[in-house]
């Protein structure tokens, strides 16, 4: 059997973009293949909805003014069965009304026209980013180390043990992740909002310094293993 290529990697985020214009969701599209994402389109809000109820998504962006069923309903519809995929709504300049309306409808962002593509890139991988925080528990302990990710405090043999949010956020994301392996690029997107950074040792640092914090042997780590050349696997 052929090793695989990409060790520890998530599969590519799934992206449905629903835009009735057609030059902009071909754009769109051919965007976001360009960044690894899995994309599908739809270009009315009926047949939006209808992708969004069978597939399995990552991230909606979702026009406001859509022919058949608007932006607005499509979001409202999806919200009042809990489908708890991540929506942004794409606004026309000066729509405000349609900007609070989409949020009070369970919509996570939204993105106003004209904008680049750089920007919605980043607002789809950071409401991604928010929507696996739900994933880990509000409370975990491990060994003698108590975390309470709601309030960003913590305890180590019943006693405050003082963590930086950026500690905490690393540790959030590998415990979500707990048994998988949890690549560099991976923690540097969702922990520091980055692809890239020129330090390319800041992740191990940061590691390193959290060892220091909550293993009894930081040399000899039980709960945060390196996987040497990809990344960091939880193990409490």
């Amino acid at each position: 059997m052929p090793p695989d290529p990409n060790p520890g990697q998530e599969p590519p985020l799934r992206v449905l973009i629903v835009e009735d214009d057609p030059a902009m969701a071909v754009a769109l599209r051919d965007g976001f293949v360009s960044e690894g994402f899995t994309v599908f389109t739809a270009g009315d809000g009926a047949a939006g909805l209808r992708l969004a109820r069978d597939t399995d998504l990552d991230v909606i962006i979702l026009d406001v003014m859509l022919p058949k069923l608007s932006g607005l309903d499509v979001c409202a519809k999806l919200r009042a069965v809990r489908d708890p995929v991540p929506i942004i709504m794409l606004t026309a300049r000066g729509q405000e009304a349609d900007k609070v309306e989409g949020l009070s409808l369970g919509a996570d962002d939204y993105v106003t026209k004209p904008f680049g593509l750089l920007e919605l890139l980043a607002r789809v991988r950071a409401v991604h980013r928010r929507a696996r925080r739900t994933e880990t528990p509000g409370s975990v302990s491990f060994g003698d180390v108590t975390l309470d990710f709601e309030h960003l405090r913590a305890t180590r043999a019943a006693s405050p043990l003082e963590l930086s949010p950026r500690e905490f956020a690393i540790l959030e994301c590998l415990i979500a992740r707990r048994g998988e392996v949890v690549t560099r690029e991976e923690l540097l997107q969702r922990v520091w909002g980055y692809e890239w950074l020129p330090f390319t040792r800041t992740v191990d640092m940061h590691i390193a310094k959290l060892r220091r914090k909550i293993e009894t042997t930081p040399a000899e780590p039980r709960f945060i293993a390196t996987i040497h050349g990809i990344g960091y696997r939880f193990l409490g």
